[in-house]
């Protein structure tokens, strides 16, 4: 810890910020309730996606399952058509065997203490810290990547936030200028890394805290956070058989063991007797977090009814239309495939 980078004056910094939240704060919805369960599932939302684009899902995900109770006893594939357009399915499958885990051990009451919230399936130091401050009061601050570049930039501190020890680092950090009032810091924090202390082009001008930023004060604000190391993005190459047939097409459920938790897809394989019914093969190319995937989808279309039937005989696979599909979770390279096959 650079100890020679801070002196008293920080020491206010986090009751500025609260003056500043007070008045600048964004008007959300889970912010109007001290529900544990709403703030997690805002919490596990908007962990990778921006709020002006997931807020939709957030309010349509809680006006169906409106507590532990009604999510717990859910199907999952109803969960996860619920979490259709987030991507991150493994999350939405993690918050559903969650919600089994506080019926089942804690008798349908949501967890008060950091380390019991921290228990639950699919919750983070992050989410559990969120949870802890804004419902129950914890002191806890909720480290994420907007507390890196906000501290970085604050202290001027060059310390690599993708260093194993940099949660630590930057929690003892926090602590210099953590508030009585956690939670609303917390959400100060959030506020100012999205809407100010952006990762490209900071609003350095309108920052409450700029008088005390040394990053701002010697002008090294585009060189903060410093990150060293990169995850290097995995190609990865996917083939599948849209096989169709008046209307009706194949499809079976991904495991939960890869990419594409539980979801639907096409066939990843077909016999010989379908192959001279494909038509063409389209190739599309989508980006996952450190995944770059190629899929193939070959465009398979069987006149015959006895070979269609014989083929379903004899292969793991559901039957279901274009309708019915609008009830069903894709992927999104092969949702957007299906809607393009109704417009063909």
């Amino acid at each position: 810890m650079k100890k020679n980078k801070i002196n008293t004056d920080f020491l206010h910094v986090g009751n500025k910020l609260l003056i500043w939240y007070k008045n600048n704060g964004r008007d959300l919805p889970f912010r109007q309730t001290k529900d544990p369960y709403k703030i997690w599932i805002c919490e596990i939302v908007f962990q990778q996606t921006r709020i002006n684009q997931g807020l939709n899902h957030y309010n349509n995900f809680i006006k169906r399952f409106p507590d532990v109770k009604t999510l717990a006893e859910a199907k999952e594939d109803e969960v996860l058509l619920y979490w259709k357009g987030l991507g991150y399915y493994s999350r939405a499958i993690n918050v559903h065997k969650a919600a089994k885990q506080i019926m089942d051990d804690y008798h349908g009451v949501f967890p008060n203490q950091y380390d019991e919230i921290l228990k639950l399936r699919g919750v983070g130091k992050y989410t559990a810290a969120a949870v802890s401050s804004i419902c129950f009061d914890g002191k806890i601050p909720a480290i994420d990547g907007n507390f890196y570049r906000v501290l970085s930039r604050l202290f001027a501190d060059d310390f690599d936030i993708s260093s194993t020890k940099a949660f630590s680092y930057f929690s003892e950090l926090a602590h210099l200028i953590l508030p009585e009032n956690v939670g609303d810091f917390n959400q100060a924090m959030m506020d100012l890394g999205s809407e100010i202390c952006k990762p490209k082009n900071p609003v350095c001008g309108e920052c409450p805290i700029n008088e005390e930023c040394l990053a701002f004060s010697s002008n090294k604000t585009s060189e903060l956070p410093v990150k060293t190391k990169k995850v290097k993005a995995e190609d990865l190459h996917l083939k599948y058989y849209f096989v169709h047939r008046n209307g009706q097409f194949l499809i079976q459920q991904r495991k939960d063991d890869f990419i594409w938790k539980k979801l639907f897809e096409f066939l990843p394989s077909i016999t010989a007797d379908l192959e001279p019914f494909i038509k063409n093969i389209k190739t599309v190319n989508h980006k996952l977090t450190h995944k770059n995937l190629n899929i193939e989808i070959a465009n398979v279309e069987v006149t015959s009814r006895s070979v269609w039937s014989d083929f379903i005989a004899k292969n793991e696979c559901f039957i279901t239309d274009f309708d019915a599909s609008q009830e069903k979770s894709f992927p999104k390279p092969l949702e957007n495939y299906i809607q393009n096959s109704l417009k063909d």
